[in-house]
């Protein structure tokens, strides 16, 4: 079986570790000029969220190599990314008034974000119905 899916996981996890990076250590009176509302959403973001964050990176990195080490446990760290995706989400969308003040848009990018956690997630669980996660 190819492993270029895993490949592909494995790089898009790590794009998002570093966008997790940045973000939490982002720079709040610079980004304001940019954004003040993208600033004012980060400033008052629960640490909850913010662990919920770290937590989605961490764990879909963990899956991504347990898929490409063809390990049974790709399918669990797969599933603690997705709940922690969508719980660091709900802040953004319930927790604050980003749809309104940005519109429907703001929400394409984490539907993707969401969409690629659980092809992550399918995959894992077609290799191991396939017997190729041990």
């Amino acid at each position: 079986m190819s492993r270029i899916p895993a490949i592909l996981f494995l790089i898009w996890t790590l794009i998002g570790i570093a966008a997790f990076l940045v973000q939490s250590t982002a720079n709040l009176e610079e980004l304001a000029m940019a954004d003040p509302y993208q600033a004012e959403i980060w400033a008052n973001m629960p640490r909850w969220a913010w662990l919920s964050y770290g937590v989605a990176v961490v764990a879909a990195f963990a899956g991504a190599v347990a898929l490409l080490a063809r390990r049974a446990a790709a399918v669990w760290f797969s599933v603690i990314a997705l709940i922690a995706i969508l719980v660091q989400f709900s802040y953004s969308f319930i927790g604050t008034d980003l749809l309104a003040v940005k519109g429907t848009s703001a929400a394409l990018f984490p539907a993707f974000i969401v969409l690629i956690a659980l092809l992550q997630l399918g995959y894992a669980l077609r290799l191991r119905s396939r017997g190729l996660l041990r």
